[in-house]
């Protein structure tokens, strides 16, 4: 079981990834996962792209992540498909470990659209032309401009701008994840008072299953 900070409303640079179906082995190369723990991933995203060779840490400077402007982006603005690919979940740890808290793009790979709410990540999709105008907003001055996500209100909109705001749609599974910053078994858990009712019923109707 894990706890994480809840994703009630996050406030946040985004930074613009516009390609459509960035796969899971762009967002964590397998070279990059060299242990089954989640430490240490956060220096493999977007390896193949973030720095100027193979096995290096040099950074590429055209990369948006490495440009001073996305500086601690904490959002993501992508495209149609993102995360498709194998169902690794070393993505979602290595984007988490990075310190994304939310990916707002067209759509989402499946596997890994249910992989982020069960790591905190929140997965938001909207239409092509609503991401275009948050990323027309964006770029115009990326530390200023930043987005505010309320997953209460299921709401994103601009920080500076009231009227550029768009609401969303996510499963209240999904939600009530992010909004308690828990795992699927964290939410099992919080169930645990009915839990140990039932075993103790259960082991006084049938004693032998329990020796």
């Amino acid at each position: 079981m894990m706890r994480r900070e809840p994703f009630t409303c996050h406030e946040g640079v985004a930074a613009p990834i516009m390609s459509d179906n960035i796969d899971t082995d762009q967002i964590i190369p397998s070279r990059e996962m060299k242990s089954v723990g989640r430490a240490g991933l956060g220096d493999g995203l977007f390896a193949g792209q973030r720095y100027l060779s193979t096995g290096s840490r040099e950074p590429n400077p055209e990369f948006v992540l490495n440009q001073p402007a996305y500086q601690n982006a904490s959002i993501l603005l992508s495209g149609v498909n993102f995360g498709c690919g194998s169902s690794r979940e070393h993505a979602v740890w290595a984007l988490a470990e990075y310190g994304i808290r939310c990916i707002i793009a067209e759509s989402f790979g499946e596997i890994f659209h249910g992989n982020c709410a069960q790591n905190g990540v929140a997965p938001i999709a909207l239409d092509k032309e609503q991401i275009e105008r948050l990323i027309d907003y964006v770029e115009a001055q990326p530390q200023r401009h930043k987005l505010r996500v309320n997953m209460e209100r299921q709401s994103v909109a601009a920080l500076t701008e009231p009227d550029i705001a768009f609401e969303f749609e996510i499963k209240p599974y999904q939600k009530r994840l992010l909004l308690g910053g828990l795992d699927p078994i964290g939410l099992t858990m919080t169930h645990e008072d009915e839990i140990q009712k039932f075993l103790k019923q259960d082991a006084e109707a049938r004693p032998w299953i329990y020796e």
